[in-house]
């Protein structure tokens, strides 16, 4: 179920925009908005009044929790499926953030990724990833929404920039802390900059080197490093927010000093934040985790060269929860049709 269609559905029950708006809001800031407002029964047109109990029905079913896989850090992965079986993860993360996943499975097949393993099995729709959202916010407080969870959003632009549309306008969270994470592609680029709600950006780096970034995201758009930073920078000051260069650290792959070297003539004195995250080790592949002390060694020699970086832990390490995981010991690849909406 996309949000076009929920909008179109409350419309043709005689709902003005003021109405859309009032059930959507209601829908993704869930039952604390409610408290000290006036019941939608005192406003709505009486058809839509009639239908909202079937349409609550139907966006409570949009997800549903499976299993859940709580961490010491605080954050907790979600083990999610959606109305047809699949499944997806979502995570719960500290400091009132989540990560929701735009597609089942994904197309770019990086080779550090469980997720992409499988391919593409299927889009995800702007009412399943906002009921992620909605899942999420029913569990505890949640004022930041990532895509960075399973999948590529810039292959399902549609669905994900009216999921972030909506989050934007409706669910309170400011558009600063709506994060769409890509590895980059010239459409996604100028779809950012032409929409009402622009998001925060991370772009997927992972190398300054073209031909290891090719090797390591194999079926990613064939920008150079340079480029992709050129568009980062572009859309950056245009938005007002630094863009978050995303760092997957692989011992023995991108940790040497080439690449220390290429991060600074890539990153200094642009408005940037690079977020390196130590790999979560997936017992399938042959890439491997850095110590936290090499890590450490590293964010600080790049903070001391002029490039702003953090250091975090990808959420779930000691719950083997890397992005695809939970959904791979779960369910096995079921290949279906691809669909929008």
């Amino acid at each position: 179920m996309r949000i076009s269609a929920i909008r179109a559905r409350l419309a043709a029950l005689g709902a003005l925009p003021l109405h859309q708006e009032r059930v959507l809001r209601d829908w993704v800031q869930g039952a604390a908005h409610e408290r000290g407002r006036r019941p939608a029964s005192d406003f709505l047109p009486k058809p839509v009044r009639a239908a909202l109990p079937a349409l609550d029905a139907e966006l409570a079913a949009l997800v549903r929790l499976v299993s859940r896989h709580p961490a010491a850090d605080g954050s907790e992965r979600l083990l999610l499926a959606l109305g047809d079986g699949q499944m997806v993860e979502t995570v719960l993360l500290p400091r009132d953030g989540v990560c929701v996943s735009s597609q089942v499975g994904c197309a770019v097949g990086c080779r550090f990724c469980m997720t992409g393993r499988d391919g593409l099995l299927r889009q995800v729709t702007s009412g399943e990833i906002v009921a992620q959202v909605v899942l999420a916010r029913a569990r505890r407080p949640v004022k930041k929404v990532v895509f960075m969870g399973m999948g590529e959003p810039s292959h399902n632009l549609d669905n994900v920039m009216e999921a972030i549309e909506l989050l934007g306008t409706e669910a309170g969270i400011a558009h600063k802390n709506l994060v769409f994470s890509t590895v980059g592609d010239l459409r996604a680029f100028e779809r950012l900059a032409e929409a009402r709600v622009r998001p925060a950006l991370a772009l997927s780096l992972h190398s300054t080197r073209a031909a290891l970034r090719a090797e390591l995201l194999p079926r990613a758009p064939q920008l150079e490093p340079r480029d992709l930073a050129e568009h980062g920078e572009r859309y950056a000051r245009l938005s007002g927010y630094p863009v978050q260069y995303q760092w997957t650290l692989l011992e023995g792959v991108n940790d040497g000093p080439e690449e220390l070297d290429g991060i600074v003539e890539l990153l200094r004195g642009k408005y940037a934040i690079l977020n390196m995250i130590p790999y979560n080790t997936v017992p399938e592949l042959a890439y491997r985790r850095p110590s936290w002390e090499r890590a450490r060694d590293i964010a600080a020699g790049l903070r001391a060269r002029g490039v702003l970086t953090t250091l975090r832990d990808s959420a779930g390490q000691e719950v083997d929860g890397g992005c695809g995981q939970l959904r791979a010991r779960a369910q096995p690849a079921r290949r279906i049709p691809l669909r929008q909406a």
